[in-house]
């Protein structure tokens, strides 16, 4: 059964009817609303999305700090691989203290926490104060995305799993775009400063209506549990928390194959994300502004594909969760074939079309990996789990996409180290046959 109740649950602060010549000892119980586990799915997405946007609004303001502190190339980088790092690092330590003191309370500090660093961009006054408060936005961010997708699979069924998790990690390549898009139009008729104070005002709004809505009773009163509670068991004061060693996260090879495809089909993905704009500046003739625009059309179809790559693998492995893996497996080889082809050939119409379809499904296996980490591991470390995935995300795609492409193209050129990137996926698709057949 879902988490879910049926029509015939009775009206808060009321009592089954006891049947004629008994009487009833049974306590009341409450109408579990329908629509609370997707307002808890809407407010942690909006936080992602402030998340992402906190985080990639920098970019937008990097002619204008480069200009009125005289910053190099190399300080404006660091500017955003110091919150890259600290995701990296402290992504699966926050996750297992989350699983330990309180998703929930967790998830508001981190709110709080880079909303309020991403108030101090605002009043720096030089490079080392940015680079200090973007030091705290990292750490605020570490873990939100382990942890919130494991809030909000908490009160689903299995079988909408991939679809979440398609369509919570696709909450990064939005926030981004709106971060980037809002952040200067925001600087460049008010300064860029009033850009991180809007990105800032917005994230303490919205932690302020999670914390109100979502609280750890709810969240366990709409628990879809891995196993099957009894109506004893779960009215028993003293029923037992089953917690399981963090070490299970590492003994599973399933999960091993699931870690590293995950963050093998992300270096492509994270390379389209970061290069594509300077893609269409060099080989398309187009000015900045409009290859920024540009970018962002596939920017939003890398997102979308996260969204629609998971809601198919939900359908097609309805009936065998198995399947999950066939599924990724599919979407990885369409991304392989469709830029590898597109990328060797010359520019125009045919080009386009086959880089889009790439990156529609460039990252659509990110909805499965989740999927498959959080059905393969217990419940009480599921944040960690995700919190590790979240990492060779980061490491093997995020971080080291970007990097890797931009120093072979100081030496072989952008376009031909952009055609060894989706050799990436040969990868992916090794440890995702390997996960299924383990």
């Amino acid at each position: 059964m879902g988490p879910f109740p049926t029509s015939t649950e009775p009206l808060v602060g009321t009592a089954e009817p006891a049947p004629t010549g008994q009487t009833t000892t049974s306590t009341p119980r409450s109408v579990r609303s329908r629509s609370y586990p997707w307002i808890v799915a809407a407010l942690a997405f909006a936080l992602l999305l402030s998340d992402y946007m906190s985080r990639q609004v920098l970019s937008a303001v990097f002619p204008m700090l480069k200009t009125e502190w005289a910053l190099s190339d190399s300080q404006l980088a660091s500017l955003t691989s110091v919150v890259a790092l600290m995701v990296g690092l402290l992504t699966f330590p926050l996750s297992l203290l989350a699983d330990r003191w309180g998703r929930v309370r967790s998830l508001v500090l981190m709110a709080v926490m880079w909303s309020l660093a991403t108030l101090c961009c605002a009043i720096a006054s030089n490079y080392e104060q940015m680079l200090a408060a973007r030091f705290f936005v990292g750490v605020g961010e570490a873990a939100y995305g382990s942890v919130g997708i494991a809030v909000v699979l908490s009160v689903f069924s299995p079988r909408l799993h991939s679809s979440l998790s398609g369509a919570f990690m696709a909450g990064g390549s939005f926030g981004s775009v709106v971060g980037v898009s809002l952040g200067g139009v925001i600087a460049v008729n008010v300064g860029w400063r009033w850009s991180f104070t809007a990105m800032a005002v917005l994230g303490l709004i919205l932690v302020a209506l999670f914390r109100a809505v979502v609280t750890e009773s709810r969240l366990a009163k709409y628990a879809v549990h891995d196993e099957p509670v009894t109506p004893s068991d779960a009215s028993a004061p003293s029923a037992p928390v089953i917690r399981v060693p963090v070490s299970t996260l590492f003994t599973n090879r399933a999960v091993w194959c699931a870690y590293l495809a995950g963050g093998f089909q992300m270096f492509t993905a994270a390379v389209l994300l970061s290069w594509t704009p300077s893609f269409f500046n060099r080989y398309y003739g187009m000015a900045p502004d409009r290859a920024g625009a540009v970018a962002a059309l596939f920017v939003l179809l890398v997102g979308t594909g996260m969204v629609l790559c998971g809601m198919i693998t939900d359908r097609v492995s309805r009936t065998d969760p198995a399947r999950k893996w066939m599924t990724a497996v599919v979407f990885c080889t369409i991304a392989l074939l469709s830029l590898g082809i597109g990328l060797r050939l010359g520019t125009g119409a045919p080009q386009l079309i086959l880089l889009g379809i790439g990156a529609f499904f460039s990252a659509g296996c990110s909805g499965p990996t989740a999927a498959m980490v959080a059905g393969l591991t217990h419940e009480s470390v599921r944040s960690s789990a995700l919190g590790t995935l979240t990492i060779a995300n980061n490491v093997l795609g995020l971080a080291l996409g970007p990097f890797v492409v931009g120093i072979l193209a100081d030496r072989l050129g952008l376009l031909e180290s952009l055609q060894l990137a989706p050799l990436f996926y040969v990868a992916a698709i090794v440890a995702l046959l390997v996960g299924k057949r383990v």
